[in-house]
C-alpha cells in the first residue's frame, strides 16, 4: 500500500516562503511610478500636434524670437553671452506657454459635442468658483444639460445643446434660483459654435470677465443655500445622468 503523505511535513512552497520575524517590518508594496514631467510634456506635445500641426512652428518662432531679442540686447550692452544665457531659458518658457494654450484648445476640440463637455470646461476654472460634477438639469432623451457654477459674479448656468432645445431647462433653473435667491444675479452661457454661443475653450475666460457682485463670504452662503435645498434631479449620486432613462411602465401604472 502506498504511503500516505505526512501532513505534518510542510509543503515545498511553504518551506521556501521567507518567514517574517516577530518584530520585522512588513515588506513594502511596489509603488506604481508616475510618468516623469518630461514624458508628460512629450505626450502633451504629440497630442497637440495631431490636432494642431501649427503648434510646432509657433513654438519654434516664439523660442527663436525671444532668443534673438535677448541676444540683440546683450550685443548692444557688449555682453551677448549673458544675453544668450538669459534668452535661452526665456525662449523655452515662451514655447512652453504656447504649447500649454494650444494643448488646452486641442483637448477641448476632442470633447466638443460630447455629453458633459461643458462640465469639463468648468473644471478649468481657477480658485474662487464652486462647481459641480453633475448637471443641475438634463434631458435624458436629447442629452441636453445645464451645469452650474457659483462665484463672485453670482450664479452662472452653462448650457449644453441647441438653443431651442435647452432653453426650457435653463428657464426652469433660472426660475428656481430666483425663488430661493432673489437678490443674486443669474448669468447664462450657451456653449457651442452657433450665433451667440461660446466655444468650450472660451467659457472660463468669459466667466472670469463677469462683473463681481458678491464677496467671498456671500459666495459661500449662496452655495450653502443651494445645497440645503438639494438637487432637483431625481438621480442618485454616482449615477451617470446621461444614461438615465424615464421609467415609462411606472408612469403608465400611475
Amino acid at each position: 500500500m502506498a504511503n500516505s503523505p505526512d501532513s505534518s511535513n510542510p509543503t515545498p512552497a511553504a518551506s521556501d516562503a521567507p518567514k517574517r520575524g516577530l518584530f520585522s517590518r512588513k515588506p513594502k508594496e511596489a509603488k506604481v511610478k508616475k510618468p516623469s514631467r518630461l514624458k508628460q510634456i512629450i505626450e502633451v506635445f504629440q497630442m497637440t500636434r495631431r490636432h494642431d500641426p501649427m503648434v510646432v512652428w509657433l513654438m519654434l518662432l516664439s523660442f527663436l524670437g525671444v532668443v534673438a531679442v535677448s541676444f540683440l540686447v546683450g550685443y548692444l550692452l557688449e555682453n551677448w553671452i549673458t544675453g544668450l544665457i538669459i534668452g535661452i531659458p526665456l525662449g523655452l518658457l515662451a514655447a512652453t506657454l504656447i504649447l500649454s494654450r494650444r494643448a488646452e484648445r486641442a483637448a477641448f476640440a476632442q470633447i466638443e459635442n460630447q455629453p458633459g463637455a461643458s462640465g469639463a470646461a468648468l473644471g478649468t476654472l481657477k480658485r474662487g468658483w464652486i462647481t459641480e460634477d453633475q448637471p443641475v438639469a438634463v434631458n435624458p432623451r436629447t442629452q441636453d444639460a445645464v451645469f452650474r457654477a457659483i462665484g463672485r459674479p453670482g450664479v452662472v448656468l452653462v448650457s449644453e445643446g441647441p438653443t431651442h432645445r435647452v432653453r426650457p431647462l435653463v428657464d426652469a433653473e433660472r426660475k428656481r434660483l430666483a425663488r430661493i435667491l432673489p437678490n443674486v444675479t443669474v448669468h447664462v452661457i450657451e456653449t457651442g459654435r452657433g450665433e451667440g454661443q461660446v466655444p468650450l475653450s472660451q467659457v472660463a475666460k468669459k466667466m472670469n470677465k463677469l462683473d463681481k457682485e458678491l464677496t467671498k463670504l456671500e459666495v459661500s452662503a449662496v452655495s450653502k443655500r443651494i445645497s440645503s435645498l438639494g438637487n432637483r434631479l431625481p438621480i442618485p449620486k454616482g449615477i451617470d445622468p446621461y444614461k438615465a432613462r424615464p421609467d415609462r411602465k411606472a408612469a403608465r401604472g400611475r
